[in-house]
């Protein structure tokens, strides 16, 4: 999670209409029992070192009914708007579709098929801290589930798009390579300005990324597996042709459905221009390409 987002840079709020607003209604910001609870799970997040195991959760029924819904309708949704390589990764994943999974449930099985598992986290978390991870094989997942008055609909990420989400990217070795990149890139740096550029790039890729095929732009970021919202209105969204001095100058919204999404020209394009543009990053890059600056980057409109 960066500091910029609700949970982490796999951040997915999906707001009805794209409005903060709506956002704001939402009982899971509101109901007091449903905060303690999400509260409760939160707390044991606290101090915990990346790496060490993730304290198991008693789930209630109505959290693995609220599960249950989610990944029918996701499942659904995806046949027609996410790429064949996620597809392909998404049938493959070690996710249960009828309850909520531990992490180590899933993360032992990711582990022994691309080397990643996952690491609590309860809310915000420090680009470096999260982005480095990954080069070391964590992804930093919490354990709550959305309020189950509006399961299709979640104002912060949960557990659903955490470990559905991401646990479909990270069961690919294809895609888990390039989550170590972005970790390399970022353990190498210490400057808040290219911790910056690294999330803005790994947000508008690994997070909200789409690329052409099959004749029109299909999904394969994470936040968009998990939203179904934004996949049933993908047709509609603002998409441009991906450029990183573009996304350079695009800050992300934590709240709504993301105002411009890029596109690359296709998956492989998408391996190219990560690794052309993460490979030899450092702490100069920015300077380098003359992208510009952080205090000079504008908000999306």
């Amino acid at each position: 999670m960066t500091s910029e987002t609700i949970e982490a840079p796999a951040r997915t709020p999906v707001a009805p209409g794209g409005r903060l607003g709506a956002a704001r209604r939402h009982p899971g910001l509101s109901d007091p029992a449903y905060l303690r609870r999400r509260d409760a799970i939160v707390a044991a997040a606290e101090g915990h070192e990346v790496g060490a195991p993730s304290p198991p959760v008693t789930y209630t029924e109505r959290e693995h009914e609220t599960w249950r819904q989610v990944h029918t309708a996701l499942t659904a949704v995806q046949e027609d708007t996410v790429c064949r390589k996620v597809l392909q990764a998404r049938d493959a994943a070690p996710v249960p579709a009828d309850h909520v999974p531990q992490h180590a449930e899933v993360g032992d099985r990711l582990h022994a098929l691309t080397g990643f598992r996952f690491t609590l986290a309860g809310g915000l978390v420090p680009d470096k801290r999260f982005l480095g991870a990954m080069a070391r094989g964590y992804f930093h997942a919490v354990q709550y589930v959305r309020h189950p008055a509006m399961p299709l609909y979640t104002p912060e990420p949960d557990v659903v798009h955490d470990v559905y989400g991401h646990g479909t990217h990270l069961s690919s070795p294809w895609f888990a390579d390039l989550y170590r990149l972005v970790g390399a890139a970022a353990s190498r740096v210490d400057s808040a300005d290219a911790l910056d550029l690294i999330s803005r790039v790994y947000w508008f890729t690994l997070e909200y990324g789409v690329a052409h095929e099959r004749g029109r732009p299909r999904a394969y970021g994470a936040a968009l597996l998990s939203s179904y919202g934004e996949l049933g209105r993908l047709h509609r969204a603002e998409i441009r042709p991906w450029s990183v001095e573009r996304v350079a100058d695009t800050a992300y919204t934590a709240a709504g459905y993301q105002p411009v999404l890029y596109a690359m020209r296709s998956l492989d394009h998408l391996a190219d221009a990560l690794h052309d543009f993460l490979d030899g990053f450092d702490d100069t890059t920015r300077d380098r390409l003359r992208l510009p600056a952080l205090h000079e980057r504008g908000a999306v409109t």
